[in-house]
């Protein structure tokens, strides 16, 4: 009975993906452009704290809940703050690969909407690290956090970020954390037709929490994050619905017609 119903909603035999080789390379190309710029955003250490104070002080005045609230409550438990740096330093890039990887193979015309859409997300957030670089909660003295991932481990840091070569730690705004993780989630709730699917609105809150709890993003970055992800989900139209995601019956554009040609752009 499983089996039916997972070959009910896979897309028509009829669909033809994307070019295999011609996807790797995109997709790596994109994510080693986005590795590099976040090295060119990389310094400005006096900008970081300067647009940190900042940061802290607006959301004091949207009255914002404190960041803090959220380190307490993982804190009070070894294994839940170990558990949350964990979830920070392993999901965030894998989750999003297996993602892409299931839309590829049984959503094709999602797949080249999600990717568009990750795409368009990556690119502003990495325009924002160039023009607002940042430094997280964990850096700022003023928020009495603490860096968890150096306290109870793991981290994904350096201990300082001057000495940090591999990650730009001054690209906390906005949280690319959390908005992948919200589009994982969108993504699988719109290409999917299981009543648990809303389930996977669980994964961005997940990460939300971590993200603060951890002192590595303000609520902030998780807002601007989600802004970007609307706008680029307004820019980019989602595909035609089928049977298998929609409940009826409508006409399905190929991976070869022109709107998936031009995905790579």
């Amino acid at each position: 009975m499983e089996a039916r119903a997972e070959a009910a909603e896979a897309e028509p035999a009829g669909i033809r993906r994307p070019p295999l080789v011609r996807e790797l390379l995109l997709v790596t190309g994109l994510f080693l452009v986005y590795k590099l710029g976040r090295q060119l955003a990389n310094g400005h250490s006096a900008e970081a704290f300067h647009n940190a104070h900042r940061v802290w002080d607006w959301e004091r005045a949207l009255r914002l809940p404190g960041e803090g609230a959220v380190q307490s409550a993982l804190t009070h438990s070894d294994a839940a703050i170990h558990l949350a740096n964990t979830y920070y330093a392993t999901v965030h890039f894998p989750a999003t690969v297996a993602f892409l990887v299931w839309l590829y193979l049984r959503r094709p015309t999602h797949y080249v909407w999600a990717r568009r859409v990750l795409a368009l997300v990556t690119g502003a957030a990495l325009a924002f690290h160039l023009v607002f670089p940042l430094a997280p909660p964990r850096l700022l003295a003023e928020t009495g956090l603490i860096d968890t991932g150096q306290v109870f481990g793991p981290t994904v840091y350096g201990a300082s970020p001057e000495a940090d070569t591999l990650s730009n730690q001054f690209a906390a705004m906005p949280s690319l954390h959390f908005g992948w993780a919200l589009m994982v989630a969108l993504g699988l709730i719109v290409a999917t037709r299981s009543r648990l699917r809303w389930l996977w609105l669980l994964h961005p809150l997940v990460t939300l929490l971590v993200i603060v709890g951890t002192a590595n993003h303000y609520w902030l970055d998780a807002i601007v994050a989600s802004a970007l992800l609307g706008i680029a989900l307004a820019v980019v139209p989602l595909p035609h619905r089928t049977e298998s995601t929609a409940g009826q019956v409508s006409r399905l554009t190929p991976a070869d017609e022109p709107v998936l040609v031009g995905a790579a752009r």
